[in-house]
């Protein structure tokens, strides 16, 4: 994932590079934080307004990501582990899957922190 943090710390680079007054280097730091939480508060801004949206194309791609982590994590961990079981009483040979966890993870992981913080607002009060 690249965040605030790593833009800022690429444009650090090249504005150390290129710019030898530290009093400018500062003033044009703060500005490239300025200018990439901007727009990270505006992704956020169209991340809500597609979320509420009533039709299931434009709102129901969030729920369908989940779905789709949620079977593949009980096709790894319910449905091929009980039919490795039923192979063995059944004498047949189950069709191997290559399972990529670390992508279905990241993705899982990410939603599970967006539905982490969402919980905590509500904790909070914050949202209705």
């Amino acid at each position: 994932m690249f965040g605030i943090g790593e833009a800022v710390a690429a444009g650090l680079k090249v504005i150390d590079k290129f710019v030898p007054d530290p009093a400018l280097k500062i003033k044009m730091e703060n500005e490239l934080r300025k200018d990439l939480l901007a727009a990270d508060v505006a992704q956020m801004k169209v991340n809500a307004v597609e979320a509420s949206h009533r039709s299931i194309f434009i709102a129901g791609w969030r729920p369908c990501v989940g779905w789709v982590c949620a079977l593949a994590f009980a096709m790894h961990f319910l449905i091929m582990p009980l039919l490795m079981v039923a192979s063995i009483y059944l004498d047949f040979t189950p069709p191997v899957i290559d399972f990529d966890m670390e992508a279905l993870m990241s993705i899982m992981m990410g939603m599970l922190g967006i539905a982490g913080m969402r919980s905590f607002e509500k904790l909070k009060g914050i949202t209705k």
